[in-house]
């Protein structure tokens, strides 16, 4: 093994152990070392980096970008054990991240995606769907948080949901409305009655099995259709996935906020340990600039400086 790999193996050790998963870069850091192996080198170096960064040829500027960064960082980690190790100028491929906006979900929006829902078959895929985009809107939970609770993650007498080591390895507990744990409650129950020997998750698929992510995805672009919400191919507009409600979550909390008279800012950290976030700027990437939104924001901006 040679030592280029040793640390290469380290750095994303230590890295994941500070809660980074890591699991396409870690894949792209080994290839990476396979590569400098291949070229019989020991150490990083600047050409290496773009070749290895901008192969295949077809990929796309944006895909090029990725690659050369997770070699560019592990070079400046390198570095510091290695003086010979080049780090590559962070301009040469840079990451051209092209975020496209969420679709934030108006009220009306999400009752016609639960009714559409209610209309699926076998019944239980139906309960499933409605459940989940229910809770999904008024917790903004993630969607893989949701397909992975179990039965003990979810108490309704307590009105109370446990989200466990989630990203980056946090844990959380969310407090549930009455009506919400009426819901979940009558979920269950239908759960039990349909299938007696399920395993522990919560949300089960038509089959009684765990409710996958895919599954989950696919029931909702079908959703998206029948409720007219599919974008057109010229607006190049995102179609709506499961994880906008997070986003629609996020705007919605804020707007009440800023209606009722709160303190937006003393607030946010609230918001970010709701979402299970680390700090109050991870969330800044969930609140989108609504019109609804913006108008409430300048408004307050204009009343403290009259």
């Amino acid at each position: 093994m040679s030592s280029v790999r040793t640390i290469a193996e380290d750095y994303l050790a230590m890295r994941r152990a500070l809660g980074f998963k890591l699991a396409m870069q870690g894949r792209l850091l080994l290839q990476f070392v396979d590569y400098l192996e291949d070229c019989g080198l020991e150490t990083v170096t600047t050409d290496a980096a773009i070749a290895w960064a901008s192969a295949p040829v077809e990929a796309t500027a944006v895909w090029h970008g990725m690659r050369f960064g997770v070699a560019r960082r592990f070079a400046v980690h390198l570095h510091l054990l290695d003086p010979r190790c080049e780090v590559p100028p962070a301009d040469v491929l840079p990451e051209r991240h092209r975020r496209l906006p969420p679709h934030i979900y108006s009220a009306d929006e999400i009752v016609a995606l639960m009714a559409e829902a209610r209309r699926l078959r076998p019944a239980m895929r139906a309960a499933t769907a409605e459940t989940v985009v229910g809770l999904l809107t008024v917790t903004g939970m993630r969607s893989g948080e949701v397909v992975r609770l179990n039965r003990n993650d979810v108490d309704v007498t307590a009105r109370t949901l446990r989200v466990v080591a989630t990203k980056r390895n946090k844990s959380r507990e969310l407090a549930l409305h009455e009506s919400t744990a009426a819901a979940l409650g009558t979920y269950s129950r239908l759960r039990d009655d349909t299938f007696p020997a399920a395993g522990p998750s919560f949300f089960v698929s038509r089959t009684g099995h765990r409710l996958s992510q895919s599954a989950l995805h696919a029931t909702f672009r079908l959703l998206v259709q029948a409720t007219g919400l599919e974008p057109t191919p010229s607006s190049r507009a995102r179609r709506p996935r499961p994880h906008d409600v997070r986003h629609s979550f996020s705007v919605d909390t804020l707007v009440a906020w800023h209606r009722a008279g709160e303190d937006v800012q003393a607030l946010l950290p609230a918001l970010s340990a709701y979402l299970g976030h680390v700090e109050p700027k991870d969330t800044y990437w969930y609140v989108s600039a609504v019109p609804e939104l913006l108008s409430l924001t300048i408004g307050r901006a204009e009343r403290r400086r009259s």
